[in-house]
């Protein structure tokens, strides 16, 4: 599931006045179907086994054994049901947080970035899959949820930082918008 939002933000300056500020903010979790049948399937084979099993008198030691068994599976289901890519992209910077990993909102401001720019890249070969990931190589660190698209940042202290997103369009002109506004310096996003 992924929810978007673009939107333009009144914000105070420091005299008082008024500035418009645009920014996207994009929240996403996990939907790949694939990911819910193995999990699925980790939980219901498991309590497949105890129905089977049960007319045949097992113990009831044996039973408790494989309904636990069921039961780790079924509170992995529950924490990847929770999980949650939040993002925002504003004149600030970029926002972000991996939900319930992460409870506040972490910032980048953008005067840390040396290049911002959206990318394909390859999850698994390049990070190992999918979540809170570092790099198999010198990429940095990735924030994805699912996909192959995502914002490179490419930080003035040398590190790398790549967030997953459904809507690499939306991003892209969220940073034209920012440089067009004089937030964000044209030599990041070119």
């Amino acid at each position: 599931m992924v929810e978007a939002e673009n939107c333009l933000i009144l914000a105070p300056l420091t005299a008082g006045k008024i500035d418009i500020m645009n920014s996207f903010t994009e929240k996403q979790k996990f939907t790949q179907w694939w990911l819910w049948l193995i999990l699925a399937g980790a939980v219901v084979i498991p309590i497949g086994i105890v129905i089977v099993t049960n007319k045949y008198n097992i113990s009831q030691t044996v039973l408790a054994a494989i309904i636990s068994g069921a039961a780790l599976p079924a509170s992995v289901m529950v924490l990847f049901r929770s999980f949650r890519l939040d993002t925002k992209y504003d004149e600030l910077g970029v926002s972000y947080r991996f939900f319930p990993l992460q409870v506040k909102m972490k910032n980048i401001p953008w005067a840390d970035v040396s290049k911002a720019y959206v990318r394909q890249y390859k999850p698994l070969v390049e990070y190992g899959g999918w979540g809170i990931r570092h790099s198999l190589g010198n990429k940095g660190k990735a924030y994805n949820i699912s996909g192959n698209m995502g914002l490179q940042l490419e930080l003035k202290d040398g590190k790398g930082i790549l967030f997953g997103t459904q809507q690499p369009d939306q991003i892209k002109a969220t940073l034209v918008e920012l440089v067009r506004e004089r937030k964000l310096d044209k030599a990041v996003i070119n």
